[in-house]
Parts: structure tokens; C-alpha cells; sequence
């Protein structure tokens, strides 16, 4: 996620983004997740999109059980956390100025047993790619992430690089723009994109995206 400064009561309704920490309830476990919005801005802060990303794994939808996943843009780290409490192996990423703001929260709420199976890590969209596996992941995960234009290409480099054809990405987002709509037609020139989800109170969409397959000619 990219960082914006904070400014005091910009926007009313964001005040609980203000807050300190945010406390849920996934997997069975409560989760306390320390926000920052005044010194690191949108990636340190539980958005809408993170909650319902976490319910619709919550509802068993996604085998996540022993599962290879990364989460992109993580920010504060809550779906990974939740992906890992429900069984996932999960590389949890964001840009290096986030990482240990990230790394604390992952660290904070999960259980020793699980720590082995979390793996906090830089990446930027479309740089340094090589560090992950070509196609090594069965699910990607992504909430929130769709918001500026210049990272729609870079974005869909680095899911064409970690996703084999079997692999399922989820990305949830609020379409506020046209350019959100536009990086959806982006994306299914690569991908088959459904909409899988829909969160009326919040507004919030999760669509299911995986690798279009070249058809051979019988």
C-alpha cells in the first residue's frame, strides 16, 4: 500500500481509522491489530475491504488448509493472519517502509505453533519478482490494493508471475472510480475475473480471479 501523511479530521467518518489498535474475531482467535494512520498513513490502518476478505475466508469458501499463499499489499497484516489461523502457509508482503509495522502485528496474534508458517516480506509491485516462486502459489490475496492507477500494470506483472493456472486470487476492493472499473477490464485480459462476493453495509467486493488458459486448437 502506498503511504499518505496524516491530517487531523480530514474526513469525519474515518475517525475510528484513528484509533490506536482495531480488535476482531476470525478463526476462533481474537486479533488486536495496532494501527498507525497519523505516522504511516492507509497502510496502517484495518480498512473495510481487510474485514470482508477475513468473513468470506472465515466462511469456508477458499480451502485454505495447507495451502501456499501471499498476500499483496498486506498493510496491517490482518488477512494474512487470519489466512494463517485458518490453516494457509502464508508470505504476508508490502513495501520495506511498512514492514515492521507489519511484522509487529503479525507477530502480536499468532500462536508460537503457527509462527513457522508466516513469512513477512518486501515486495513492490513488478520489482524484484525473481525472489518469489513462478507460479509457487495456490492463493493470492489482496484487499484493498486497487486504488492508484500507476500501480494497475505492475500490479497485474506480479500476479501473472506468482500464479500457476490452478492458482486463485481474491482480491476485494470498493469500486469508487472509473479507474477502479478500468483495472478490472485490465486484469481479464489475463484472468478469468468473477464477482464472487458482495458486502451490501460496507459496499465491498470480492472478485475471484485465476489464469486465462490457452486453448489448443483440437
Amino acid at each position: 500500500m502506498a503511504l499518505v501523511p496524516y491530517v487531523e479530521n480530514a474526513v469525519p467518518a474515518l475517525s475510528k481509522l484513528q484509533n490506536s489498535s482495531a480488535r476482531f474475531h476470525f478463526a476462533s482467535h481474537e486479533i488486536l491489530i495496532a494501527q498507525d494512520w497519523r505516522n504511516l498513513g492507509v497502510a496502517a490502518v484495518v480498512w473495510d475491504a481487510a474485514v470482508v476478505l477475513c468473513m468470506y475466508l472465515e466462511l469456508g469458501h477458499v480451502d485454505l488448509n495447507g495451502k501456499v499463499s501471499i498476500e499483496l499489499g498486506a498493510g496491517t497484516g490482518l488477512v494474512g493472519i487470519v489466512a494463517a489461523l485458518l490453516g494457509a502457509n502464508v508470505t504476508i508482503t508490502d513495501r520495506k517502509c511498512a514492514l515492521d509495522f507489519l511484522s509487529t502485528n503479525v507477530k502480536a496474534n499468532l500462536p508460537s505453533e503457527l509462527e513457522e508458517c508466516v513469512v513477512v516480506s518486501e515486495l513492490s509491485w513488478g520489482e524484484g519478482l525473481a525472489r518469489f516462486p513462478a507460479g509457487g502459489f495456490d492463493l493470492v490475496l489482496g484487499a484493498d490494493i486497487v486504488y492508484l492507477e500507476d500501480t494497475f500494470v505492475p500490479l497485474i506483472r506480479t500476479l501473472e508471475h506468482l500464479c500457476a493456472d490452478a492458482t486463485v486470487v481474491l482480491l476485494a476492493c470498493r469500486i469508487r472510480y472509473e479507474r477502479d472499473g478500468a483495472f478490472l477490464n485490465m486484469l481479464r485480459r489475463k484472468f478469468t475475473v468473477d464477482e464472487v462476493f458482495y458486502d451490501q453495509n460496507r459496499d465491498i467486493y470480492i472478485y475471484e480471479a485465476r489464469k486465462r488458459v490457452p486453448r489448443s486448437d483440437l
